[in-house]
């Protein structure tokens, strides 16, 4: 059985993926800052022997490392980095919260490259190591839209880490992929967004699970669609 790791596991399209992962028999390493406050991540767990509730703060570097301690024997197959904020509600040319977007860049820049790092042991046991990072089309340089500055240019950095890691560990056997979920509907994306988060991770997981050596660097849009960058 093989056994994938999911930050920011604990609600939105993190939960419905680690739902999606475990109903297709992969061991589930579900991963959230406070397991004691994530009741329906537990009431989850509580129904399915393959789910593992285990504490991470991605940005913090001693929680990182305290998580690769707990699993220095584990084989990961699969990391998914799904953890990410918005970066705060001042994001305008003339008015930014440059803290909050510090803040932006350590969790959805810094963190995915940091659990590759903490877990690449793991994924070295593997067969077959595969890496998916959640990103946005919002950080894609080929659209022009205005705002959230330190959302879309986090994303934009996520973007060119995660392609220039699929280049270097192309040959280790690693795919690396990154993902725009949609629109969806959760305390990020809001009520009005245009898909769910069981839609998303549906198609998420659809794509997750089919990936080859060819898709390794690529980026892909929640329903399979390549996403131009």
């Amino acid at each position: 059985m093989a056994t994938v790791l999911i930050t920011g596991a604990n609600r939105g399209i993190g939960i419905e993926l680690v739902r999606i992962f475990s109903e297709n028999d992969w061991t589930v390493l579900a991963c959230c800052r406070k397991p004691e406050e994530a009741q329906a991540l537990a009431d989850l767990a509580s129904k399915s022997s393959q789910i593992e509730i285990l504490p991470l703060d991605v940005s913090d570097a001693t929680s990182a490392t305290n998580l690769a301690e707990m699993l220095k024997d584990k084989t990961v197959d699969f990391l998914v980095n799904n953890a990410g904020i918005m970066g705060g509600e001042r994001q305008g040319a003339t008015d930014m919260d440059f803290d909050a977007w510090g803040e932006a860049f350590r969790i959805n820049t810094m963190a995915p490259l940091r659990m590759v790092q903490v877990l690449l042991t793991n994924l070295r046991r593997s067969t077959s190591p595969k890496i998916a990072t959640i990103s946005s089309q919002m950080g894609a340089l080929n659209r022009e839209s205005a705002g959230a500055y330190a959302y879309r240019s986090s994303k934009a950095a996520v973007n060119k880490v995660m392609q220039t890691l699929a280049c270097e560990m192309a040959m280790d056997g690693f795919i690396i992929t990154l993902f725009h979920p949609g629109w969806v509907q959760t305390d990020m994306g809001g009520s009005q967004a245009d898909i769910t988060a069981v839609e998303s991770a549906t198609g998420l997981f659809n794509k997750m699970a089919a990936l080859t050596a060819d898709d390794n660097g690529r980026f892909y849009k929640w329903n399979g669609e390549e996403h131009p960058w």
